[in-house]
């Protein structure tokens, strides 16, 4: 990265955290986000009972409340047969993604074959420290394997040093080879490391480099999803980006206070139980996939 860039991209940072600060004409008050768009419009309508939505954002609201979840088992101590009974119940339910470990993937392409349900793989998990290009390796790795999105840890590190060119390489070297095979790209700010000038830098670099959603947590950190967080990042990348809510996310309320706050898909093992009570059903012994 040229001094000139590097400038710009401060430029741009700069930008975006007085943005943050003031609500320009013709936003909504709630969340700074197009009045059009305002997910607070949403409240109502999931409430109701809605199946379908639509809203102007890429990777906007979805068809149902299961094609807003990534079914989720990042435990390291998951077995074959948790992740046999996350893809059934993946199949079953039509959740948008299972949301695995690498070295799971293509166990799960293979189950999901045919099925509608897509495989989301982690990169940098969870602490997002390793290097640039290995975060690149995995990712073309994923892919290979059947990933068709991937969750990427941005170095909390270097984004707190203000090494913004390094955490900006760190991204590209995910969102590159995601653009160059159609995946979907996701960037983990851990937001709850950052302070709120941090998370706005973060989501400015993931937004600059190209990603197609921005998310808040890894379930591993000190904290989950928020929706203070989301709508935060929701004001940084507009309504063209996704805003994805992972990390304590267990119940159909809390999905509609993520989704109320901008949040486009959610992360959740809890998906099943989420399902049952959005379907007015009394939620089942949660399965062994739930964390």
């Amino acid at each position: 990265m040229t001094t000139d860039e590097l400038r710009r991209l401060i430029d741009v940072i700069v930008q975006e955290l007085v943005a943050a600060n003031r609500r320009p004409a013709g936003l909504c008050r709630c969340h700074s986000v197009v009045d059009d768009c305002c997910p607070d419009r949403l409240r109502g309508v999931i409430a109701a009972g809605a199946t379908r939505v639509g809203v102007h954002a890429t990777g906007g609201a979805p068809a149902t409340v299961a094609s807003m979840i990534d079914h989720t088992l990042l435990k390291p101590e998951a077995t074959r047969q948790n992740i046999d009974t996350l893809c059934r119940e993946a199949a079953q339910f039509q959740f948008a993604t299972v949301c695995v470990n690498p070295t799971w993937v293509a166990t799960c392409a293979r189950l999901l074959a045919n099925s509608g349900v897509a495989v989301c793989s982690v990169v940098g998990f969870p602490l997002g420290a390793t290097t640039a290009d290995v975060k690149g390796y995995e990712t073309r790795r994923a892919i290979f394997d059947g990933a068709r999105e991937v969750d990427m840890v941005i170095n909390v590190g270097a984004l707190k040093s203000a090494d913004l060119a390094v955490v900006e390489r760190d991204i590209e070297a995910v969102t590159g080879p995601c653009r160059d095979c159609g995946a979907t790209s996701k960037v983990i700010i851990e937001a709850s490391l950052l302070t709120d000038e941090e998370k706005v830098t973060a989501c400015t670099l993931a937004k600059a480099a190209g990603a197609d959603y921005v998310k808040t947590s890894t379930g591993f950190g000190p904290g989950g999803a928020t929706a203070a967080d989301v709508a935060l990042m929701r004001r940084v990348v507009g309504v063209e980006m996704g805003v994805k809510a992972a990390g304590g996310i267990r119940d159909l309320q809390g999905l509609k206070a993520m989704v109320a706050a901008g949040a486009t898909r959610v992360g959740a093992s809890a998906g099943v139980k989420i399902l049952q009570e959005a379907q007015g059903e009394t939620p089942a012994i949660m399965s062994s996939t739930s964390y």
